[in-house]
């Protein structure tokens, strides 16, 4: 139903509990596979796919668009969550998030920020000024090969560049913010 998408790089020294939070989110590791992205080989990284059961993907040559891009054709999963930034999300929140993507009313959820008003997305978008990137994205295959993915060309900007075709789309999103998760056990967003 999901994987994870984890950029050794993006994440950098917080990959570990990246994927200490998924592990620990409850579900069994073979039902949440974890594709973990590198640009070279790592000893680190392999003692971390044994003991997160992940994937490894090297992929020397490739920018973090065309990295990202690789590991969701590979998945073959519905849902695709990717960890845009360093800022790991606390295992509770998956377990609440997991029923959410549970719906064809819904392409895109954007984990552990604050929902954007609506005058601030059109500020946003009349002043040019850049998205704020969440620390995770959950989106659906199917629209994520819609937008055209993750640009091939765009190493750091890639994620902006995503988000901000997400928003310039009739992308059905709903947002999830990890302090109202913390604050309301239990209640589903």
């Amino acid at each position: 139903m999901a994987c994870f998408i984890v950029d050794a790089l993006l994440t950098g020294a917080q990959l570990p509990r990246h994927l200490r939070s998924i592990r620990q989110s409850g579900l069994p590791d073979h039902l949440v596979p974890i594709i973990v992205t590198n640009t070279c080989t790592d000893a680190r990284l392999a003692l971390l796919e044994q003991r997160y059961h992940v994937h490894g993907l090297i992929t020397p040559p490739l920018t973090l668009g065309a990295r990202l891009n690789q590991a969701a054709y590979i998945s073959q999963s519905e849902w695709l969550l990717i960890a845009l930034h360093k800022t790991p999300m606390a295992a509770p929140l998956w377990i609440e998030l997991y029923p959410q993507l549970d719906t064809y009313a819904l392409d895109a959820l954007m984990i552990g920020s604050d929902p954007r008003r609506f005058s601030e997305r059109l500020l946003q978008h009349f002043l040019g000024s850049t998205v704020t990137i969440p620390p995770y994205i959950a989106i659906r295959w199917s629209w994520l090969e819609r937008l055209g993915g993750f640009d091939p060309e765009l190493d750091e900007s890639a994620l902006v560049d995503f988000l901000q075709r997400i928003y310039a789309c009739p992308t059905r999103i709903r947002t999830i913010s990890s302090a109202y998760s913390a604050h309301n056990p239990g209640l589903t967003i």
